[in-house]
């Protein structure tokens, strides 16, 4: 997998984890919330992956 699609990939996962964390907040939805916060760090780690890789 190239360092850009792990950086695509990073993008698309903290944009949904950031949006399950807003829904949760708004419904009070701890278990959407925490779901949310795992995506956002999944892209965080996969956009840092990508990132090394492109530094290769």
């Amino acid at each position: 997998m190239s360092g850009f699609s792990d950086k695509v990939k990073g993008t698309v996962n903290k944009v949904k984890g950031e949006t399950k964390d807003q829904v949760g907040n708004a419904k009070n939805d701890p278990q959407l919330q925490t779901e949310g916060k795992i995506d956002k760090l999944k892209g965080n780690l996969q956009e840092g992956l990508g990132k090394l890789k492109n530094n290769k």
